[in-house]
């Protein structure tokens, strides 16, 4: 639920952003400014770092206690918005709560998860990322005669299932392997990720840099792009390929159908038996076509329909999945949440600073310089991935760690990493 909230959140502020922009007359700067300060830029970059170092000191679980609670206040302020900056106030305010849900959520699932479930497990929370836009695009479509207050509305129904989900989110347990972690510590007066020995480590460690080479290589690179798609893309539709806001909605909200389908039939069903590398391979090369038939074939209806099919089922089973996925499987329990903090805060601190001259790129430069960018950062993605990318199917967090650090007891003292 957390993943519905956070992309729900970002595709809602897409959906209508060209009636937001309308009715405060907001320029290309107070857009790009928006897009950067948001659920998908620097307010979730915050959230994300913080929260990382906060739930391994203090569990999976804490976070949940709050986080929701600014995440309602943050939704509130958008709903009743009617100045810029009280629009952008409820866009940080949000996105700082998004990036704080990132951590403990794919870190849990993953710690949680059997083995041989593991990519299927992670893959429901991208199930549920996938279902956010699509659910909230289909609404946008059908309050489109509303105008600025079926946005509003959009909001608004954000703000009753979080609200919800804080009440769900409060009662669930621990996470197993972090409390054994935490004991462990406690036995040999390790004082956890505050200590300066382990956040060094974090840095400077061979396996981990290993880890944060590929995740920011595949992840940061690939973000960049789906972040741009995320939270522009209706508006690219109807400033550069002259549709209407509810035909780009539901353009969008097909491409996010496919992205539901194809996570549920590829990554969740294949994700545990057939080569991972395979599977991001094929997703990667299908975003890059899709990328250069949208930026050299035109926006026609053919060229819309292949671009948003290719890139709709590329989406479940690429690098947001994996992501998920290797982020939680490659760093040792201690520092595991603290990482993905790290890593997620890269990953939209690019996007916040690349949503900044996104706008301005299209109207002075034109639509296919920025296509050019985007098809430059999926092809990075995709080399650093092949490269690098690990085999984990079938092992447990455990075996993972020993085979990676050399180690067999999870509180991980200094000496045993070789």
């Amino acid at each position: 639920m957390s993943n519905y909230l956070e992309a729900g959140s970002i595709v809602a502020g897409a959906a209508g952003l060209t009636l937001w922009v309308k009715y405060l007359g907001l320029t290309n700067a107070m857009v790009g400014l928006l897009g950067a300060l948001s659920a998908n830029g620097f307010g979730a970059a915050v959230g994300a770092l913080i929260s990382g170092f906060l739930v391994d000191r203090y569990g999976r679980k804490f976070i949940y206690k709050y986080n929701l609670l600014v995440y309602m206040a943050g939704i509130l302020i958008i709903t009743f918005s009617f100045n810029f900056p009280m629009l952008l106030i409820g866009y940080i305010v949000t996105g700082i709560s998004v990036g704080a849900s990132i951590p403990p959520s794919w870190t849990y699932i993953a710690e949680e998860a059997p083995e041989k479930e593991r990519a299927a497990r992670v893959g429901w929370g991208q199930f549920a990322w996938s279902m956010g836009p699509a659910v909230v695009l289909l609404l946008s479509v059908a309050l489109a005669p509303l105008g600025l207050l079926g946005s509003r509305i959009i909001f608004f129904q954000l703000f009753l299932i979080a609200f919800f989900t804080w009440l769900f989110q409060r009662k669930i347990e621990e996470s197993t392997i972090w409390e054994e972690q935490k004991k462990k510590e406690k036995e040999t007066k390790q004082t956890g990720i505050f200590n300066k020995e382990n956040i060094k480590e974090l840095f400077t460690n061979r396996s981990n840099l290993h880890a944060i080479t590929l995740l920011v290589g595949v992840y940061a690179f690939w973000n960049m792009v789906a972040g741009v798609m995320g939270y522009f893309m209706p508006y690219i539709y109807e400033t550069v390929g002259g549709l209407s806001a509810a035909q780009a909605n539901l353009l969008q909200a097909f491409l996010w159908t496919l992205t539901v389908l194809s996570t549920y039939f590829v990554f969740i069903k294949l994700g545990d038996t057939v080569n991972r590398k395979l599977i991001f391979a094929v997703s990667a090369v299908m975003g890059i076509v899709a990328w250069i038939i949208l930026s050299f074939g035109g926006m026609g209806t053919i060229e819309l329909l292949s671009f948003v099919i290719l890139w709709g089922l590329a989406a479940g089973f690429g690098a947001q999945a994996f992501y998920g996925l290797w982020s939680a499987e490659l760093f040792h329990t201690k520092y595991r949440a603290a990482a993905q903090g790290f890593l997620f805060c890269t990953a939209r601190v690019l996007v916040g600073l690349i949503s900044l001259v996104v706008p301005v790129m299209i109207s002075t430069l034109g639509f296919q310089v920025a296509g050019i960018v985007m098809i430059t950062f999926l092809i990075i993605h995709l080399i650093v991935g092949l490269a690098l990318a690990p085999e984990t199917r079938g092992k447990s967090l455990e075996q993972i760690q020993e085979e990676r650090y050399g180690i067999s007891d999870v509180s991980g003292n200094k000496e045993m990493y070789k």
